[in-house]
């Protein structure tokens, strides 16, 4: 088999991975697709898909690692969670992937940002609110990852095609 058939197919692999990725928080999404498309532009030497290009598909890449970290902390820091919060929302993400998935992605980050404050000594009304904005710091988070996958498959497919 031509080798590089076997690169295109890992290339494609690691932006399904990657897209998955925007929405399952272990994952880093759109550093995976990115991987993807600069595999798929190396073993066409460039040609279909340019370093310009790649640049702007990095770039974009880069900004949805901003968008991730800066999501999540604006949306606690909002209504003064503490760091037990920030870390009970990832703890409560990642134990929601296998605990009900995928209800549990929706509701461990509330909960785990929830349980991170009434560790802190938070009343149940404020750490409920904690709980929510965390929750919704997220849910922000992944749909601006999610526009910026798609518009980074986008613009891949229209490099590929022209």
């Amino acid at each position: 088999m031509d080798p590089h058939v076997l690169y295109y197919i890992l290339a494609g692999l690691l932006i399904m991975i990657g897209l998955a990725g925007t929405i399952v928080p272990v994952l880093p999404g759109l550093p995976l697709m990115f991987a993807g498309m600069l595999l798929a532009a190396w073993v066409d030497d460039f040609q279909q898909i340019g370093i310009p290009m790649v640049i702007v598909l990095g770039v974009l890449a880069l900004l949805a690692l901003v968008i991730d970290f800066l999501s999540t902390s604006m949306g606690a820091q909002r209504v003064g969670a503490s760091r037990k919060a920030v870390i009970g929302a990832f703890v409560g993400t990642v134990a929601g992937l296998f605990v009900l998935p995928p209800l549990g992605l929706l509701l461990g980050p509330f909960v785990g940002a929830m349980g991170g404050e009434l560790l802190h000594g938070r009343e149940v009304g404020q750490a409920a609110r904690v709980g929510f904005a965390t929750w919704l710091g997220i849910a922000f988070g992944v749909v601006l990852k999610l526009t910026l996958a798609f518009a980074m498959l986008g613009l891949f497919a229209l490099a590929w095609i022209a």
